[in-house]
């Protein structure tokens, strides 16, 4: 049963991040922009990851990409302790991965939108972008204190 209560979670987590991003893409792509001091919402395609490292795999990205998500599901069922620790990091990670390859499908590259400007030049990035960063703080401190925790019950 907590199986099955981790995996519709999993799935909300996916969903959840999903939706929210291509609505928000859907706004920029539509037209709303917005600035201040700070950033700027503006509309950029990314045919890249991140800074447009790779760009040059040009259509060839999003079946990587693709082949790395499938990948991260079948650890999930060959590592059914891993699933059961990291699961929230893990959806975050393929939601946000998930959402950025439907753009991949529908723009030919990555909907990119936030332009943080306010003391140093940054990459744009999208909401996807920071659910995939989220997923990964999440994995490093869970694992983290996992980490320790079993090493303190080892000793």
């Amino acid at each position: 049963m907590k199986q099955q209560i981790r995996i519709m979670f999993l799935l909300g987590i996916i969903f959840c991040v999903i939706g929210l991003d291509q609505l928000i893409k859907y706004a920029i792509v539509s037209g709303f922009r917005w600035e201040s001091e700070m950033l700027s919402i503006v509309l950029v395609f990314n045919d890249g990851v991140a800074f447009s490292m790779l760009a040059f795999l040009q259509g060839w990205l999003k079946w990587l990409q693709i082949g790395l998500i499938i990948l991260i599901v079948m650890v999930f069922f060959w590592q059914r302790d891993m699933f059961r620790q990291y699961w929230v990091g893990f959806g975050f990670v393929l939601g946000g991965g998930i959402s950025n390859v439907i753009d991949r499908f529908r723009y030919d590259g990555v909907v990119d939108y936030v332009y943080w400007h306010y003391w140093f030049e940054f990459a744009i990035f999208n909401f996807a972008d920071v659910c995939i960063d989220v997923g990964v703080g999440i994995l490093l401190v869970q694992w983290f204190f996992f980490e320790r925790k079993n090493a303190k019950s080892s000793k």
